[in-house]
């Protein structure tokens, strides 16, 4: 339930419901290519190496590789949030004006007094946090998910036709290019994070037995959240007009309108909007925090930045994020639509994060051939195999990521891929190689809970 409750998230069911049918695959695939092999390699490098992605990569490949997997662990959540606090606004239009989804200065508002809001509601300790994102994933995700299914189906069973076809010349994705799948990138990421989670295999009691069989479990389950929503949506909106951001919104506001329940439409955009917002408050604390402790431990942030507030919340890393975050969040407000900047924003962060787990897997591998008597609670099964898997499917997607999707529109290929470079560069590269030339050890300072010295 931990791991289905780290990647359930509705948000990213547009993006995929214009495939149709052809969605299921398109889940499926990333699933077993990805989301496993992470799952169980994450699992021996927890068991045997603890601190996490930094620790498993300097053990494994360098420290500067180590500090490398880290900060993409971190950055990606720079454009992470944009994207997410989109879907937030275009879902929150429904309560206000529906014809504000599409709008980029609102967007853009949006995006940034939720984001500073969150840091607000972040600054009073963890314990409130985690109590927010605990129950706004019951209400917001898991609630309304089977909500739109259950709707959907019945939808169906009155004989009314599916927007999308559902037979079995439509299971596999039309074939038209790169383009026309490159959408797929968006499983990758809606798996992504799957790797925190690996930290308690030592808590079971026989964690080579039990492990693998909760990740099969939790897999299930998290097709099933992502899956059967994804199709509700295809069955009620036509895929030219399904919005990247306020897709399921639009579902819902068809359903609920076809059985005169057109009321109920704001209740439900406002549970959608607390869910992505836990899911968003989940997020802010870890990978910060994992940024903290390595520049303490590490000596890798100036002592300004190593600072945390009576609660132990790092909030002068939140503030700077929050600068970068409030620039990209105008920049909705300069982009066509709001669904291209989304994609754009997220293929981004998918990107980035990729680069961490090709780094994982090549440690993963290092470690097994260097290190085979080191103590670890949990062995993967066929690791080589697992770690190319993951390995050759992250490399792939990556490359994949500069192709402008074909649901984008005429957008210049040359345009759109030097626009996402030039994003994983400014924000996932450059940072990276700024901390390891100039960091000095004199930064280093102790516990991650004590003041930073000066």
């Amino acid at each position: 339930m931990m791991t289905v409750g780290s990647v359930g998230y509705l948000g990213s069911a547009p993006a995929m419901s214009v495939f149709g049918l052809a969605s299921v695959f398109l889940y499926v695939l990333p699933a077993f290519v990805f989301l496993l092999p992470v799952s169980l390699v994450a699992a021996e490098l927890a068991s045997g190496w603890p601190g996490g992605v930094y620790n498993w990569v300097r053990e494994g490949i360098s420290a500067p590789m180590g500090l490398l997997a880290v900060w993409c662990e971190f950055s990606q959540t720079i454009f992470y949030y944009p994207a997410l606090l989109a879907y937030v606004g275009s879902t929150l239009a429904y309560v206000i004006d529906q014809s504000l989804a599409s709008n980029g200065v609102y967007t853009a508002a949006i995006i940034i007094v939720l984001f500073w809001g969150g840091v607000l509601v972040s600054s009073r300790g963890p314990s409130l946090v985690a109590e927010l994102s605990s129950s706004g994933t019951v209400i917001g995700t898991l609630i309304p998910g089977a909500a739109l299914v259950v709707l959907g189906v019945i939808f169906l069973l009155q004989g009314n036709p599916s927007a999308a076809p559902m037979t079995a010349h439509h299971v596999l994705p039309a074939w038209n290019g790169l383009a026309s799948v490159v959408l797929v990138v968006n499983s990758f990421f809606t798996y992504a994070g799957i790797e925190v989670n690996a930290v308690h295999v030592d808590e079971l009691r026989n964690p080579g037995r039990e492990y693998p069989k909760s990740i099969f479990l939790a897999m299930a389950l998290v097709l099933a959240v992502f899956i059967l929503p994804t199709l509700a949506i295809s069955w009620v909106i036509p895929e030219s007009q399904i919005s990247l951001t306020a897709g399921v919104m639009q579902a819902f506001d068809s359903l609920l309108s076809h059985f005169d329940l057109a009321f109920a439409v704001p209740l439900v955009a406002v549970a959608l909007a607390v869910g992505a917002l836990a899911g968003m408050m989940a997020w802010l604390g870890g990978p910060s925090e994992g940024l903290l402790r390595i520049g303490r431990e590490q000596g890798y942030l100036p002592p300004y930045f190593q600072k945390v507030n009576g609660k132990g919340i790092e909030l002068h890393i939140l503030a700077a994020q929050g600068v970068v975050i409030t620039i990209i969040a105008l920049l909705y407000a300069f982009i066509p639509t709001v669904s291209r900047a989304y994609w754009i924003f997220a293929a981004m962060a998918t990107q980035v994060y990729l680069i961490m787990y090709v780094l994982m897997f090549i440690a993963a591998m290092r470690l097994r051939r260097a290190r085979p008597d080191h103590a670890r609670g949990y062995r993967a099964p066929a690791l080589g195999v697992l770690c190319l898997l993951g390995g050759l499917s992250s490399v792939s997607a990556f490359s994949l990521g500069f192709v402008a999707p074909s649901q984008l529109g005429h957008a210049s290929p040359l345009a759109y891929a030097g626009l996402v470079l030039a994003g994983i560069l400014a924000i996932g590269i450059l940072p990276w190689l700024l901390l390891d030339r100039f960091h000095k050890p004199g930064w280093k300072t102790t516990a991650v809970g004590e003041p930073a010295q000066p």
